[in-house]
């Protein structure tokens, strides 16, 4: 799938996600695409754009800035997404950037945003980011910080959107992300950020709401 156009790519994932959808007894307008376009130029995101998408994913503050405004100068409709991890001193840059947050995993972060969403009048919705597989070297709180984290944020009035994880890597997805839609249910958050390229239709059987969907979308990264 790669190897076809990027229109090509588009409408292959989407009819991924409607048969996913499908097969789980749920609407596919439940789940939004996140076309993750980290490390892609202009060029290579206009077509997508071109074709009618237009919910995008970055990693990383300062690239969404470099290319973002000149194409949402074209796109005024076009929802921008954090997807990676986010350090306190850029939030106010990206909630003046972002429309959503997915990886608030922190109290530090927590104050930052809610600091920054009162000076600039935006509220991007947030997601707690779990670190759901308990790996040193990922983001994300810790499972049984969950529920002091939220309602923390809770008091702080941020926006919250759901939860979101990135399984380990190499091993089934299932069970970590009917974690994660329990400890959403638990908490009751309707928001269920999870699934990639490798495992977007196994998160939407389980009931994911978005998904980051980037190799898939643009074919592997350099």
């Amino acid at each position: 799938m790669t190897s076809a156009s990027p229109e090509a790519r588009l409408g292959a994932v989407r009819a991924t996600i409607l048969k996913s959808a499908k097969r789980a007894g749920r609407k596919p307008e439940e789940v939004t695409l996140i076309a993750v376009s980290k490390t892609k130029g202009v060029e290579e995101i206009r077509p997508l754009l071109d074709a009618g998408h237009r919910i995008f994913g970055e990693n990383r503050v300062q690239e969404a800035a470099d290319k973002w405004p000149a194409l949402r100068a074209e796109h005024s409709d076009v929802a921008l997404h954090l997807v990676g991890q986010l350090q306190s001193n850029k939030a106010d840059e990206a909630v003046a950037l972002f429309d959503a947050i997915h990886s608030v995993d922190r109290p530090s972060l927590v104050e930052a945003l809610a600091k920054a969403m009162d000076r600039f009048g935006r509220r991007p919705g947030c997601f707690i980011q779990v670190n759901i597989g308990a790996e040193p070297q990922k983001g994300g709180c810790a499972v049984d910080q969950l529920p002091e984290l939220l309602t923390f944020a809770r008091e702080c009035g941020l926006p919250i959107a759901g939860l979101m994880c990135i399984p380990p890597a190499a091993v089934e997805p299932a069970p970590y992300f009917a974690l994660l839609a329990k400890l959403a249910k638990d908490h009751g958050l309707d928001g269920l950020s999870m699934g990639m390229s490798s495992d977007f239709e196994t998160a939407i059987m389980i009931g994911a709401t978005h998904v980051r969907v980037g190799t898939a979308l643009f074919g592997e990264r350099a």
